[in-house]
């Protein structure tokens, strides 16, 4: 029997291991009519003199939740998803697709709604997507305008 669930365990995670098809794409999930998410903190325009910025996210008509939780049917809690901040990014990433992790784009899969950035002295930018437990951009996308900062 122990065989049987090892063998059980590793199809289940060769599986997920597998890349989809060319032709496949990962499915999107819904954002909720009206859904919106914006930074609360700092403000645009904002000057601070410290290095240290402390960015405080806002979400409404939708939930947070850390990355890897499911519902009891093992699919994704609707409605749901989790933070990724856009640091002084050229352009957005594609919104059809996982968000890859880069020093540009700050992943927050365990549902937080702040977070304090080390920043060097200048002007910065910070924008937010909202993304399911995939790291996909819910369709249609919810991303917050542009907040643009200055570090002195």
């Amino acid at each position: 029997m122990k065989k049987l669930q090892v063998a059980a365990i590793s199809l289940f995670s060769l599986a997920l291991a597998l890349p989809l098809g060319a032709d496949e794409k990962p499915k999107r999930q819904p954002s909720a009519k009206g859904a919106k998410v914006y930074i609360i903190s700092p403000k645009n325009g904002k000057t601070v003199k410290s290095g240290k910025v402390k960015v405080v996210f806002g979400l409404s008509g939708m939930g947070i939740c850390p990355a890897t939780l499911a519902g009891p049917d093992g699919k994704p809690l609707p409605y749901t998803g989790h933070h990724h901040l856009l640091l002084n990014a050229k352009e957005m990433p594609p919104m059809n697709a996982p968000l890859a992790a880069s020093p540009s784009l700050l992943h927050f899969g365990k549902g937080q709604s702040e977070t304090t950035l080390e920043l060097k002295p200048g002007t910065h930018t910070l924008q937010l997507v909202f993304a399911d437990w995939l790291h996909i951009p819910h369709d249609p996308p919810l991303i917050s305008k542009k907040v643009t900062i200055t570090v002195k």
